[in-house]
């Protein structure tokens, strides 16, 4: 391999940071700017899906860009990722997740530490976060089976579209909800709230793959089968 397990990590983690920087940044301004809750979630989404294609075209080639343990989850279920290496990918996305919330926070003149008191829960948020996920995690798959290079692009415009079709506004990342329950501002999710959203979340990825090993395998391998 060309890159060794810490470069790896240190490209998880860093992605992971500077994507929730973004998500959380970018609705801290979007929440000053406006009054309007429409204009200031499309003002956290449109920077979020511009990063993702930034952020996997750039550290992509390093780890894999997963930034996100259902991702990393997923790999693991394909037997694509060792399960060391999974758990530790998992420990730096959190870790960078949490860097990125409170360096937001800095940047905004704002408490670096905080806890949100945003209510997010019930069957209904779950269930968005498990049609987010799964949605996410198949077009990744998808994707790199059909066209490898267009992935930022993929993930980046099916997260930008997530923000406005599922009803959670789309983490589908356990990371990214973790770190978002420590920052008590538009994009938030109070503490209490993320055992529900995570638990759908691998729900989400866990159903992604088990539909793409039948969807994506080609009619010759399935009749060998």
């Amino acid at each position: 391999m060309p890159y060794s397990l810490p470069q790896k990590l240190t490209a998880e983690a860093l992605g992971t940071g500077m994507l929730v920087a973004t998500v959380v940044g970018s609705g801290i301004m979007g929440d000053v700017l406006s009054a309007d809750d429409a204009v200031a979630l499309l003002g956290n989404t449109i920077p979020t899906g511009a990063i993702l294609v930034v952020l996997i075209t750039t550290l992509g080639p390093i780890s894999g860009a997963h930034f996100n343990p259902a991702v990393t989850f997923a790999f693991l279920l394909r037997r694509e990722i060792a399960m060391h290496v999974a758990l530790a990918f998992i420990v730096v996305q959190i870790a960078g997740g949490i860097g990125g919330t409170m360096i937001a926070h800095w940047m905004f003149e704002l408490p670096v530490l905080q806890a949100s008191e945003t209510a997010r829960t019930g069957i209904h948020q779950w269930s968005a976060e498990v049609v987010a996920t799964f949605g996410l995690v198949f077009i990744i798959f998808a994707g790199i089976k059909f066209s490898e290079t267009a992935v930022p692009w993929l993930v980046g415009l099916y997260i930008t579209a997530a923000y406005w079709f599922t009803a959670s506004t789309s983490f589908a990342n356990p990371a990214v909800a973790i770190s978002r329950s420590l920052t008590d501002t538009f994009s938030g999710i109070r503490p209490i709230d993320l055992s529900g959203f995570i638990v759908s979340e691998f729900i989400g990825a866990a159903i992604a793959v088990a539909l793409c090993a039948w969807l994506l395998a080609p009619k010759s391998e399935q009749e060998s089968e």
